[in-house]
């Protein structure tokens, strides 16, 4: 029996900047700008629970690898905790403590009853066969199951998992429950009550606040151009719903290269080359660009849908976007927020332009717990509804203290937590 221990980053890398150095930058400017009193700060600045388990897998050939998973719980003075499980080769628990606290945030902003959580496993999903996947998930789910459930923390779709993996972990949850529990996970697939709308929310919801960030500069929507960095479960539908508004998607990515078309790419004709082929690399009638050059693009909208700090100080100032709408978690760094701000390019901060994947978990979730399900028109609009309002506020609240929107949308989170709290009170 061979057993083998893939290499693992750094859980707390030191050597450079990480994303959880600017979730708690983000955090510290808002307690300044709120007045919050220091021990306020602290206790929001740490997770309440953070678990990292051992991951034993047997693959196919026999073989046993190790691997490392982790459940960070944020916050949960609003609600049980919520957020995604992601399997990707570069998870470590700096990153998974960032997306946790901007979970919380996120849940806040958009007035969800949750708090802040998040999950993973270092894994490259791409390397590994769809049982050997479901092993990982089995496993990850018995190991993390006394801390979840659909009154404790909900997890979700991330990246590098679907509704597969969801059906995977409900089920896992559920036997050693001793009987279904549909409300344990969101992103289902709806044979197994999953909400309708929620594969393609997050698509959706970061269209609905780009409309509204490009009227609020004056930019029609009819003919604007755009391009979308990741063509995965965001960055696709994303591409697609701003082609059916009108604007020219002039260039897309994937993890293997870009491709770019002045005149604007034929999605429905991309995305039949995506599934056949698994990329984008090669699209008839486009011509291979780099990935910074996407970045770059001189466009008036760019979606940055894949990974965290795509958006750095290295490129920061040759962005062409007029607007970025921020459809992953943490794309650009800060300073590259601060190079940009004075540019003057209009950012949408991730917490509130995906929010809409939360905003349907929540629907799916509450659907699960009355058995009563919604109609793919009535999830959207809601949704919708949901994610305007909430931009309205941001920039009301943006232009009335003279904030960025990013700092207006974690001041307006920040607050409403720590309200949460204060009734609460501190136990014991």
């Amino acid at each position: 029996m061979t057993v083998q221990t893939p290499p693992a980053p750094a859980d707390a890398p030191t050597a450079v900047r990480t994303v959880l150095d600017d979730a708690q930058d983000q955090l510290a400017q808002a307690v300044e700008i709120l007045g919050l009193r220091p021990e306020v700060h602290a206790m929001l600045a740490e997770a309440r629970r953070e678990v990292s388990v051992s991951i034993p897998l047997r693959r196919d050939d026999g073989s046993i690898e190790v691997l490392r998973g982790y459940r960070v719980q944020h916050n949960y003075s609003r609600g049980p905790g919520k957020g995604g499980v992601r399997f990707d080769a570069g998870v470590h628990l700096d990153e998974v403590r960032a997306l946790a606290m901007w979970m919380t945030w996120k849940c806040a902003l958009l007035d969800v009853p949750y708090g802040g959580a998040k999950g993973g496993v270092r894994i490259d999903p791409r390397r590994y066969s769809s049982r050997e996947l479901e092993r990982v998930t089995r496993r990850y789910t018995s190991e993390i199951a006394p801390l979840i459930g659909p009154e404790h923390d909900i997890p979700a779709p991330d990246v590098g998992t679907d509704e597969q993996t969801m059906a995977w972990m409900m089920d896992t949850y559920s036997v050693g429950r001793g009987h279904t529990v549909l409300g344990v996970v969101t992103g289902k697939p709806i044979a197994l009550g999953g909400s309708q709308g929620r594969a393609a929310s997050t698509s959706r919801g970061v269209v609905a606040v780009a409309l509204e960030a490009l009227r609020h500069l004056g930019i029609r929507p009819q003919g604007a151009t755009a391009a979308v960095q990741g063509f995965g479960k965001v960055g696709r539908g994303a591409a697609r719903f701003l082609a059916d508004e009108g604007l020219r998607v002039v260039a897309v990515s994937d993890v293997d290269g870009a491709v770019h078309d002045p005149g604007g790419l034929d999605l429905p004709a991309l995305e039949a080359y995506v599934g056949a082929t698994g990329s984008v690399v090669g699209f008839p009638g486009s011509a291979p660009i780099g990935h910074d050059e996407l970045l770059t693009s001189a466009v008036d909208l760019l979606v940055p849908a894949a990974v965290e700090g795509v958006v750095h100080a290295g490129n920061a100032a040759a962005v062409g976007a007029r607007v970025i709408v921020e459809g992953a978690n943490g794309p650009l760094t800060a300073e590259a927020d601060r190079i940009l701000a004075e540019r003057d390019v209009l950012v949408v901060p991730d917490i509130l332009a995906n929010a809409g994947g939360v905003v349907v978990s929540y629907f799916e979730w509450v659907q699960a717990n009355q058995s009563y399900w919604w109609s793919e028109a009535e999830v959207n609009e809601k949704l919708v509804d949901r994610m305007t309002r909430a931009w309205r506020d941001v920039l009301a609240y943006a232009t009335e203290r003279g904030l960025s929107l990013r700092l207006a949308a974690t001041c307006m989170a920040v607050e409403r937590v720590y309200e949460a709290h204060e009734v609460r009170g501190l136990y014991p």
